[in-house]
């Protein structure tokens, strides 16, 4: 059993979405990828897809979704669903407070923006 706390996760950054790897590889985890995820108040992402399929539960405040042609809002205790391959952007919901998810994806997910394939580094 391994215990990888929130409190010593790293911390990475990009634009107004803050992400703390909890069970990663390089944390312990073997299968599945977790992250906490904080988006500022009116925190946009650029469209992109995963190459496997990405869960965000959102736990505070509220997040819409565009995801292919549907677009969503979710608020506390929801679930977006993101399959793999599916172009999606991701959005705070409100101009004046944070939000906060918990992501699950695979071990492995590669992300794609901007003709760019990755590995997110919060994701290793």
């Amino acid at each position: 059993m391994t215990l990888a706390t929130r409190a010593d996760a790293p911390e990475f950054t990009v634009g107004d979405y803050t992400f703390h790897p909890l069970a990663v590889p390089s944390r312990g985890s073997k299968e599945i990828a977790s992250w906490a995820l904080r988006a500022a108040p009116g925190a946009s992402s650029p469209a992109h897809h995963h190459s496997h399929e990405v869960i965000f539960i959102v736990t505070s405040g509220r997040m819409t979704a565009t995801v292919g042609a549907e677009t969503v809002e979710a608020g506390p205790g929801d679930a977006i669903i993101v399959p793999a391959q599916e172009p999606f952007e991701l959005r705070n919901a409100s101009v004046s407070d944070p939000a906060s998810l918990t992501v699950t994806t695979t071990v492995g997910m590669q992300a794609t923006m901007d003709g760019n394939t990755f590995p997110p580094p919060w994701s290793l």
